[in-house]
């Protein structure tokens, strides 16, 4: 663990850059089709119940990462085993955003550009900030938020004054029942982005203020969850629900609309600095779990170095993850939450807050006695 610490002020914006980074890029939800936006406050609802069970984990032992708690958990063989495939599910996770953001440089800027360089391009960034450590990441996010917060809002006002919302394409509300929102949140928003909030635990040590780290999760949870759904609301009031599911970046496709009706020009190249700049923390964040992980696993005197490394394999593994951009969505959306993120995000981390629960329990009636 690094001698490294950030304020609570600079956990929310992380927080809050994370779960917005791709989400705003790949929409989830949209089986829901006009109710998206409620399946995702949904999913924000069990992203808050997730959060509360990995803060409880944290607290097992609060000055320790989540892979040294492991190890007190379940035991050195065991919990080796566990950390190091959570690298491996970090790792692909990463790689998987990666992709997202290949795919939306390529789609919208440089069609003909290799997809290996532009993955390249943005992996890059993300190598050097980590070798940095965490607290320049945490300040590199505090000082990214401002500008996507400006230009975010500015969309926003520009959207709204331009007339192209139409509030009628959210109705009927649960026209079609609750079974399609349902079916959204528990195969996709309560994955994604909620449930991968599971990496953030990794962070929380390093909080100076550790009282401070359950409010401000929760806290953070809750308003990007609400601008999530605001941002989905927006995206199928503009585009409509068909056209909102046909289009692979729906918030791209809206705010191309301004300038079909003649408000400015060429606005979604600033939103794309603002998506990549999401998807760059959030990469990040990822990148520095399997980095720790690593170091932790291995021993590693100098565990900057392996940022290289961990760098070049997650760009390797996002270039063949899948031969297109279509195999790539419909693996994420019907292999990566069953198979990947149930059990790696609700079913392992239950078990062991039901582990160090119990020894918890232990310790204290041996203490009594």
């Amino acid at each position: 663990m690094e001698k490294a610490k950030i304020s609570a002020k600079q956990l929310f914006v992380l927080i809050i850059l994370f779960e917005l980074g791709s989400s705003l890029l790949v929409i989830p939800g949209q089986s829901a089709e006009q109710d998206a936006w409620i399946a995702i406050l949904a999913g924000t609802a069990g992203g808050l119940v997730l959060f509360l069970m990995h803060h409880y984990f944290y607290q097992f032992d609060p000055k320790s990462t989540a892979y040294e708690s492991m190890f007190k958990v379940l035991g050195k063989p065991i919990g080796w085993a566990v950390s190091f495939l959570y690298i491996i599910y970090y790792a692909y996770i990463a790689a998987r955003i990666l992709r997202d953001f290949g795919e939306m440089v390529l789609t919208s800027a440089y069609p003909n550009t290799p997809l290996l360089f532009v993955n390249g391009m943005l992996i890059a960034v993300c190598i050097y900030t980590v070798r940095k450590g965490i607290e320049v990441l945490a300040r590199a996010g505090e000082f990214l938020f401002g500008i996507m917060f400006v230009i975010s809002a500015i969309g926003f006002i520009l959207i709204v004054s331009s007339g192209l919302i139409k509030p009628y394409e959210l109705m009927p509300v649960l026209g079609n029942g609750p079974g399609p929102v349902l079916h959204a949140v528990f195969t996709q928003t309560l994955f994604f982005p909620f449930g991968e909030i599971i990496v953030l635990t990794l962070i929380l040590p390093y909080v100076n203020e550790p009282k401070k780290v359950k409010k401000t999760g929760l806290s953070a949870i809750a308003i990007s969850g609400f601008l999530l759904a605001l941002n989905v609301a927006i995206n199928i009031s503009v585009l409509g629900v068909d056209l909102n599911k046909r289009s692979r970046f729906p918030l791209l496709s809206t705010i191309q609309t301004i300038q079909g009706a003649e408000f400015l020009d060429r606005l979604d190249v600033f939103f794309m600095l603002v998506l990549v700049t999401g998807g760059f923390i959030k990469m990040g964040v990822f990148i520095y779990a399997v980095t720790e992980g690593l170091s932790i696993l291995f021993k590693l005197k100098k565990p900057s170095k392996a940022v290289h490394v961990v760098g070049i394999v997650i760009l390797l593994l996002s270039a063949s993850i899948a031969s297109n951009i279509s195999e790539h969505i419909k693996e994420g959306i019907s292999f990566v939450p069953v198979y990947v993120h149930l059990p790696m995000q609700i079913i392992l981390p239950a078990l062991i807050c039901l582990i160090a629960l119990a020894k918890k329990r232990k310790n204290k009636k041996s203490a009594k006695h």
